[in-house]
């Protein structure tokens, strides 16, 4: 007679977890692998037959598409704000010095969506492109593929001065990446799987010339730097110079390809950023540098899935936002 009383509120305690259970997972459900397989079901193909066009002219485009992903995210959530264009009375994020003249891949955005709009007018998101870009640069990288939820929308706002205090510079330290990657949801591991992007693409001489040449009161150059390496880059970017378009890969042995190269770097004291070389001044965080550099393809597989998760950054979905038409201006 007792157990049968005991019945209900056991059930009603399963209830109760189930609910939570499913309330917490409601903010990933919101987007979903294969959203336009009704609506448009070319999308994806359409996105990836653009960017390989444009990897086939030019393979460096792979990490300016990962990179425009990680800035679109960082700020406002992944709502394509990083492609509004400025206005006479707004500066938006791409003319911000973070983006400006190092973020590149636009064309292939507008390119994408020219052909989505004639296919399926109003329907597929800038900021699902870019996130699909994004996945197929990392596979035309020869990086793991992975399957992207969708369902974003496009915001209305992209302010220059928010790239000031939700973009990481490459001056940060450890402790600094950490709490800002915290603030977007993603954990210190997230955070040294994500900065292993920088195995591909390249940068400009005014990112890292500090290290070379004004890095400290007691020492001009930075003495955690490989003599040989900060040799090589100055002679790559002489003091003084003031050329934009002076630039070294992120990582000499193989600026093209999503390996480990980045941690052996790392561990070789050969990383381009005090960004990345501070990685090494944190017990938990060189620990996940060796880890990555022994374990390539299990490196592969957390960027995968870091780069799903960086992708659901404080999206727009439902009614929230819009579809814009133009991926550089909002609707009228």
């Amino acid at each position: 007679m007792l157990l049968e009383k005991m019945r209900p509120r056991k059930l009603n305690c399963v209830i109760i977890v189930l609910v939570t259970y499913l309330l917490s997972q409601n903010a990933h459900s919101e987007l979903q692998v294969g959203f336009y397989s009704y609506s448009c079901g070319m999308a994806e193909f359409i996105v990836k037959d653009e960017v390989t066009k444009s990897y086939n002219r030019n393979p460096g485009i792979a990490a300016g598409l990962v990179r425009m992903h990680f800035h679109d995210c960082f700020i406002r959530g992944c709502d394509a704000s990083v492609l509004l264009d400025s206005t006479p009375s707004n500066t938006a994020e791409k003319d911000s010095p973070a983006n400006k003249p190092s973020l590149r891949g636009f064309e292939v955005i507008d390119n994408a969506k020219a052909r989505l709009e004639q296919v399926c007018k109003g329907i597929v998101s800038c900021a699902d492109i870019i996130a699909f870009a994004a996945r197929d640069s990392v596979e035309l990288a020869q990086g793991l593929g992975y399957d992207v939820p969708a369902g974003r929308r496009d915001g209305r706002i992209s302010l220059a001065s928010d790239t000031r205090t939700d973009l990481p510079p490459p001056t940060f330290n450890v402790n600094q990446l950490t709490q800002l990657f915290a603030k977007k949801g993603l954990t210190q591991e997230e955070m040294v799987t994500l900065s292993g992007a920088h195995t591909i693409g390249r940068s400009h001489c005014s990112a890292f010339s500090n290290r070379l040449y004004n890095f400290s009161a007691t020492s001009r150059q930075d003495p955690s730097l490989d003599p040989s390496y900060a040799s090589f880059l100055k002679r790559q970017c002489p003091q003084g110079n003031t050329n934009q378009n002076l630039v070294v890969p992120m990582d000499p042995s193989s600026p093209g390809i999503i390996d480990a190269g980045y941690y052996n770097d790392i561990l070789a004291n050969r990383a381009l950023f005090t960004s990345d070389q501070t990685l090494l001044t944190n017990t938990e965080t060189a620990s996940l540098v060796n880890q990555n550099a022994r374990d390539p393809y299990q490196w592969a597989s957390k960027l995968a899935d870091a780069m799903v998760k960086m992708g659901q950054i404080g999206v727009l979905t439902g009614n929230a936002g819009e579809i814009r038409t133009n991926c550089r201006v909002v609707n009228s």
